[in-house]
C-alpha cells in the first residue's frame, strides 16, 4: 500500500469537521464580494442562477446542479447576475486533519457536477434543518451531512489526486515547531517575533507564510487554541472563570469577551451546558 492509500485509510481517524453556519439563500444580496479571505471554508450547492467565482486569481462559472468548496484563507471574489441571481444552499465549516487545515489557502476551487442533484439538495436541507433546530444530536447529524457532501464534491469532481496534493504540501512540516511552541505557551504572552524566529523568517514574511498554510493569521490561531483550552478547562475542571482566564494569561473581562465571540455564549453558560 502506497503512502497516499495509507493516508486515505487514516484520514477519518484524525479528521475533524464543524459546521458554523448553514442556510438557503436566493437573490443578489450576500453574494457579491471582492477579494475576501475568510477564516472558514465555504461549501455551496447551486440550485439555479448565473454568476462567477474567482479563487486565487482563477475564474470559474458555477452553474445549477454543481457543488463547490471554497478553501479558508483563499482570495475570493464572487459575482451573480442581478437578472438571474444564484439560489444557493451553503454552509461555513472548519475542517482539519490533526492541526492541519484539510483545504489549504493556496489551493483552487473544488467544483463538480452533482451525480444526484436531488439527493444532494435533500442532504443540504437536512443539514440546514439540523443547524436551525439544534438538539443533543444535531452536531453529529450535521457532521454526517457535511462529510457526505464533501465526499460527493471531491469524488464526482474527479479530484482523485486530492490526497496526493495534500501530502505534497510539505511546507506544513516547517511549522511543527511553531505549533508545538504555541501549545506549550498558551498561558504566556506569545510574540510574533518569537514564532518567526522558530522558522528563521522576518515577522513581516512569517505572518503571510503562516496564513498561507494554516488559513488564519498566527494571532487568530493562538486565540483559537486558547479558547479550545478554555472549553476543556470549563468542562473538566472546577476552576473558577477568573482562574481559567489567569491560566491562559488573559484579563477576566477580555477573556469573557473573547470566549463569547468564539463560542457564542459566556464561559458560565458554556460550563452549565457541558455539566
Amino acid at each position: 500500500m502506497n503512502e497516499i492509500d495509507q493516508l486515505a485509510g487514516r484520514l477519518p481517524e484524525s479528521l475533524t469537521v464543524t459546521v458554523t453556519h448553514a442556510q438557503l439563500r436566493s437573490g443578489f444580496p450576500g453574494w457579491n464580494r471582492t477579494e475576501l479571505a475568510p477564516s472558514f471554508n465555504r461549501l455551496y450547492f447551486i440550485a439555479e442562477g448565473e454568476g462567477s467565482v474567482i479563487i486565487n486569481g482563477e475564474t470559474y462559472y458555477p452553474r445549477s446542479g454543481q457543488l463547490m468548496i471554497m478553501p479558508a484563507g483563499s482570495s475570493q471574489t464572487t459575482f451573480t447576475n442581478p437578472e438571474n441571481p444564484y439560489t444557493r444552499y451553503f454552509c461555513h465549516f472548519d475542517a482539519q486533519v490533526g492541526e492541519w487545515p484539510l483545504f489549504h489557502a493556496s489551493s483552487k476551487l473544488y467544483i463538480s457536477d452533482a451525480g444526484n442533484p436531488e439527493e444532494v439538495q435533500a442532504t443540504f436541507e437536512e443539514l440546514i434543518h439540523q443547524f436551525q433546530s439544534g438538539g443533543p444530536f444535531a452536531g453529529l447529524r450535521m457532521q454526517a451531512c457535511l462529510l457526505n457532501l464533501l465526499a460527493c464534491c471531491l469524488e464526482e469532481g474527479g479530484y482523485h489526486d486530492y490526497l496526493k496534493d495534500y501530502m505534497q504540501f510539505t511546507e506544513r512540516n516547517k511549522l511543527n515547531d511553531v505549533l508545538r511552541y504555541i501549545q506549550e505557551h498558551l498561558h504566556e504572552p506569545i510574540e510574533i517575533e518569537t514564532l518567526a524566529d522558530l522558522v528563521h523568517l522576518h515577522p513581516n514574511y512569517f505572518i503571510p507564510y503562516f496564513k498561507k498554510i494554516m488559513g488564519v493569521t498566527p494571532m487568530h490561531y493562538v486565540q483559537r487554541k486558547r479558547m479550545e483550552e478554555a472549553k476543556r478547562l470549563l468542562t473538566y475542571t472546577d476552576d473558577s472563570i477568573a482562574d481559567i482566564a489567569d491560566r491562559l494569561g488573559m484579563q477576566l473581562a477580555h477573556f469573557s469577551r473573547q470566549f463569547k465571540s468564539h463560542a457564542g455564549i459566556s464561559p458560565t453558560a458554556y460550563r452549565a451546558c457541558t455539566r
